[in-house]
Parts: C-alpha cells; structure tokens; sequence
C-alpha cells in the first residue's frame, strides 16, 4: 500500500532570476497536466528551510493588499472566477505556514499530473532540504534555467533598480557603484551557478533535476519544450506560436556600459568553469 505523502506530485522552477523563468511559466501553463496556483513564486520551501519570516503574516497581507485583491474588477471579473480566487487568498492567509498550508494552495488541481510552483528562491535551500522535499512528495522534478553570467547580471541589475525606483542610478553610476550594488548577497548569490547545481545535485536524484540553458532554450523553443515534456513524463502540447513569441517582464531598455564585463570577469570564468566542471556543456556564446 503506497504511503500517502502530503505534495503528491510537485514540479519545482528554481530560477534563476532573469533567466527565462517568467517565460515558461506563462508557456507551460498552458499545458493541461501542469496546474499553478494563483501566484508563480509560493517561496514556501525557501521560508521552511532557509528564513522564516519569509512567509510572516504581515508580508502576506502586504502581498494579498498589493497583488491579488486588485486583480477584482467589479466591471469585467466572473463571480465563480473571483470566489476560487477568494478561496486562494483565504487558503495564502491561513496559518500555520506548514505542509497542509503549502498543500492546500493547490486545492483547485482536480486532473493536473503536476501542482507547479516557480519560486527562484527554492535555488538557494541547502543540498539537505531536497531529500526531505523528496521524501514529502510523490513524484519530484525541479528544473534551474542558467544564463549567461553577465548578460543575466545586467537584466537582473536593471530589473532590481527599477522595480525599487532607482532606474535613474543605470544612466549615472560608475564601476565603484555597480560593483557595489552586484556584490550585495541578494544579487550576487544568485550569479553562484555552480554552487546551485553542486547543492541540487548533492540533495536529487539524476531523473528529479534537470538544467537548462536560456540560450538553447530560445534557440530551440520547441525543442526545449519537448524536452521538459520527457522530464516530467507528460504529453506533448502545441503551444501557441503567438504566445512562444511574447516576451515577459523585459528591464528598461538601457545599454551595457563598456567596464560592466570587466567589474565581474574573474567571477564568470570562475563560475563558468564550475559548471563545466560538473559535466555541462555550456553554450557557445558564453565564451564570446
């Protein structure tokens, strides 16, 4: 008799930030065996395993205030679509934050093979906290999307800056201060390719992890596709050629300054290397 574990069969996205994540996320929902709850980033493994105040109540609230109860138009909205809504909220804002939390966010799943949750901070859990996730889970499969190393540190510089207000600081700041800011721990941890891999590697099994590359990704959508499909064990979907098309949450538009390589260039051959290390076969414009 098959034990039942509480997250039956969890597809995890861990990341990384401005590598392609918010992109599959918008083409994989549209395949009928995957489900996703109404917010893309839960962070709950992240708040189990690394800070708990990540999921505070008050940071909940905030995040219910801010992004889900706008979403209501009185004029536009269908109230069957608004009350599972409200059902979703009600289950976010429910306590404690546990395994039942984290379950019931995916009430709604009915015959989805998959509950998805694509938090980029899960990236960050100790190599011991992918056993115990394993452990809780019928069936496992976390896939990490790398980019390259300085291509992904410009997008993330320009994306944080401007979501904080402070896109202005791209047209005037000068290497002391980029530098500053990419060696903060926030940003810079997640330019740590290889200590992901070695930390996801160490806590998976070789069929539950799975890395791609932004670059091949694009190069082959479809192929790609295919080949997070196989991963999962789910059937092949055609998505639609307008949506593989559309572009998500793209930065200011600004231009690299010429010195921002060279700020991080001992790091990327560092990181480059470690990933090479690791059996992976890096993409060709990562060198150029």
């Amino acid at each position: 008799m098959q034990t039942l574990k509480p997250f039956e069969n969890l597809f995890l996205s861990i990341g990384a930030m401005k590598a392609g994540t918010t992109w599959l996320y918008a083409v994989l929902g549209r395949h009928p065996e995957l489900h996703f709850a109404m917010e893309k980033e839960i962070h709950y493994f992240y708040h189990r395993f690394v800070n708990s105040n990540q999921l505070s109540e008050k940071r909940r609230l905030k995040e219910a205030y801010d992004r889900y109860i706008p979403r209501f138009d009185p004029k536009t909205s269908h109230v069957d679509v608004v009350r599972q809504n409200l059902r979703w909220i009600a289950a976010y804002l429910d306590r404690p934050v546990d395994d039942l939390w984290y379950r019931n966010l995916f009430q709604l799943r009915d015959h989805e093979t998959y509950a998805c949750d694509f938090s980029n901070l899960n990236a960050h859990l100790p190599a011991e906290a992918w056993p115990r996730i394993s452990d809780s889970s019928q069936k496992l499969r976390v896939l990490y999307t790398l980019r390259h190393p300085v291509k992904r540190l410009w997008s993330h510089t320009k994306f944080h800056l401007e979501l904080t207000g402070r896109a202005d600081k791209l047209d005037h700041w000068g290497p002391h201060e980029f530098e500053a800011f990419l060696r903060q721990p926030h940003i810079w941890e997640n330019a740590e390719y290889g200590a992901v891999l070695r930390r996801a590697g160490a806590g998976l099994q070789p069929d539950q992890f799975k890395a791609i590359f932004y670059e091949d990704l694009h190069a082959d959508q479809r192929g790609t596709l295919a080949d997070i499909e196989q991963f999962l064990g789910v059937a092949a979907f055609d998505y639609p050629k307008s949506l593989l098309e559309k572009r998500f949450t793209e930065s200011v538009k600004r231009p690299m300054p010429a010195f921002f390589t060279d700020l991080v260039a001992d790091d990327v051959a560092r990181i480059t290397a470690d990933v090479e290390a690791q059996g992976y076969t890096i993409p060709d414009s990562w060198r150029s």
